[in-house]
């Protein structure tokens, strides 16, 4: 008798019933990663003084350099500050968008999904 194709020990209702889940997982984190990248996220650093906005499609909103923190003899703390404060700002961006995904696939560690 021939096999059909398929996994073994799999019922075919059981395939459909597991594709299904898998393109309603897929519709929910596509709709997730819409709502994810069009939240706002603001990092503050140097007490202060220089405030970076992206959003979670890890692109760069804002900056703001408060004037004091301006001086022309130390240019190099001043792109340090911008620097870092940009840094962070795409690293909280990363952990919404790892922790929304998350919350979709179940924390299944699926590669390559972002």
């Amino acid at each position: 008798m021939a096999k059909r194709g398929g996994f073994p020990g799999m019922m075919p209702g059981n395939m459909n019933n597991m594709m299904k889940q898998v393109q309603k997982m897929q519709k929910d984190m596509q709709q997730m990663q819409e709502e994810l990248g069009n939240k706002e996220l603001e990092t503050t650093v140097g007490g202060g003084a220089v405030t970076v906005k992206v959003n979670g499609k890890k692109e760069l909103l804002s900056i703001k350099i408060k004037e004091e923190v301006v001086d022309k003899d130390d240019i190099e703390m001043l792109e340090d500050l911008i620097l870092t404060a940009v840094n962070q700002a795409l690293t909280k961006a990363d952990d919404m968008m790892s922790s929304g995904l998350s919350s979709v696939t179940g924390g299944l560690g699926i590669p390559g999904l972002f």
